[in-house]
């Protein structure tokens, strides 16, 4: 790679992004760059209140300003009036790293009320976007981008600058704190094998919906769970997922039959999730955040896509080289239900 024009001394580079937690998660490469680049791990702006917990304790990445209530008037919030003082007393390169128009709209207003200068920003539309690149690939150029007022100095790029699958830390209080549960739900004398059925659209629904392409049928769940079972029968098989997802994790698990089958909706947290997910045996997740988790922990995986969204931009990447299969691919599933049982069985099973 050439060289870069970069900073001549070690500033804080601030990172603007209001995505879900996949979103979040595929940006850690991005950080990664930027510590390296700036000398400063970075700060990171973002809506919601998990992802300080994401990256708690990530060698990368420093403070994180979360906004609660993005939505608000901004005269009537002092969340973003706090949030605008922080970025006025910011003094370094700001990347942001969003692509949706009405969140574009309110960064530009937050930038705009906090005084900050063009020439110490760079736009993720500031560059060329390829329809079909994924999100890491994307947020690596973006972090070779520089903001004009911080071309004061050579860069030369290193070895490990650019890493192509997001990584995440855990310390020594977030695996006590998984060992604990285990133990407590008896998962700690067989493999632990974790299914995620549900997304942020499921809520509380049953059945399959039209405006929900991702959405696994029921039937086709408990399936795999009666071939895992089959497969490995002492196995430990846990439904996760969110509280809003305990009534289809109930439905699947008693459509299995298996009486064995537990449920975890109200007790992963996700530090807690991510101790578990380093010690999986496997998943099998639709597209969604905690199937990123998954990859970044290294825990074999299936993933299920379906409808517009496919690997090209969302692949889980491991750090670690573990097998991920994804369906749904060839041919494009325009739903999960287009996705037979007997495939996923399959790719489970090659998982090892």
């Amino acid at each position: 790679m050439s060289v870069q024009n970069g900073p001549a001394r070690p500033q804080v580079p601030l990172v603007i992004r209001f995505g879900r937690l996949g979103d979040m998660l595929l940006q850690e490469p991005l950080f990664h760059l930027l510590h390296r680049r700036y000398g400063r791990p970075c700060r990171v702006l973002a809506r919601g209140s998990w992802t300080g917990e994401l990256y708690r304790g990530h060698p990368d990445v420093g403070e994180i300003w979360e906004l609660a209530n993005r939505h608000q008037l901004l005269a009537f919030s002092p969340e973003r009036w706090r949030v605008i003082a922080k970025i006025r007393a910011h003094d370094g390169p700001i990347y942001v790293s969003e692509d949706t128009r009405g969140s574009l709209k309110r960064i530009r207003w937050l930038l705009r009320f906090a005084g900050v200068p063009a020439q110490r920003c760079v736009f993720l539309h500031d560059m060329a976007l390829h329809k079909d690149e994924h999100w890491v690939d994307q947020a690596l150029r973006f972090g070779c981008m520089t903001p004009s007022a911080y071309r004061e100095a050579d860069y030369r790029w290193q070895p490990g600058d650019l890493q192509t699958a997001p990584r995440l830390y855990l310390d020594a209080q977030d695996r006590r704190d998984a060992d604990a549960w285990l133990r407590e739900r008896g998962f700690t004398d067989a493999p632990l094998v974790l299914l995620q059925p549900g997304n942020w659209k499921v809520k509380r629904r049953l059945h399959q919906r039209d405006d929900d392409p991702k959405f696994w049928p029921i039937e086709s769940w408990a399936a795999l769970l009666r071939a895992m079972h089959e497969s490995l029968p002492a196995a430990n098989l846990v439904l996760a997922g969110t509280p809003s997802e305990s009534a289809v994790c109930q439905a699947i698990a008693a459509a299995s039959g298996l009486g064995a089958v537990k449920i975890a909706t109200s007790d992963l947290p996700l530090r807690r999730l991510l101790g578990v997910l380093e010690r999986a045996h496997s998943m099998v997740s639709v597209d969604t955040g905690p199937a990123h988790l998954a990859a970044a922990m290294g825990c074999p995986l299936v993933v299920l896509y379906a409808g517009k969204y496919g690997p090209e931009k969302w692949d889980r990447r491991s750090p670690y080289a573990k097998p991920v299969v994804n369906l749904g691919v060839s041919p494009r599933a325009a739903t999960a239900a287009d996705i037979p049982p007997a495939q996923v069985i399959a790719a489970w099973r090659s998982l090892g």
